[in-house]
């Protein structure tokens, strides 16, 4: 979900992609970079490719919502369980830490999971 400034409330990314999505964290430590990329279950619509970048906000804002803000945009996922944002939450703030750090390697998801 994204937040909209003028009405003051949570909206889907694109209008008509609401529903449970796969969310994962990849990480190309080959040049360093993170995404975020959710792919919706029902019809496997990608709904969310986000690039983390250095600096990034992020808040775990209640135990199952979670956002996050760049220059541009304030970002929210809901997930199912308390695990589920437990298990994102660790894959953030670790690509959040290596982005700040610049350690680097091979290509891998850092956490899979699903949420809406």
């Amino acid at each position: 979900m994204v937040y909209d400034d003028g009405s003051k409330k949570w909206v889907p990314i694109k209008p008509g992609q609401q529903g449970f999505s796969r969310i994962n964290i990849y990480h190309n430590t080959a040049n360093n970079t993170f995404r975020v990329v959710g792919v919706k279950l029902q019809d496997q619509q990608v709904v969310i490719n986000y690039s983390i970048v250095k600096g990034l906000k992020y808040n775990q804002a209640t135990p199952t919502f979670h956002q996050w803000r760049d220059a541009r945009q304030v970002y929210g996922l809901n997930f199912a369980s308390k695990e589920e944002a437990t298990t994102f939450s660790n894959a953030m703030l670790f690509a959040l830490n290596v982005l700040s750090t610049q350690d680097g390697g091979e290509r891998e998801r850092v956490c899979k999971g699903d949420g809406v």
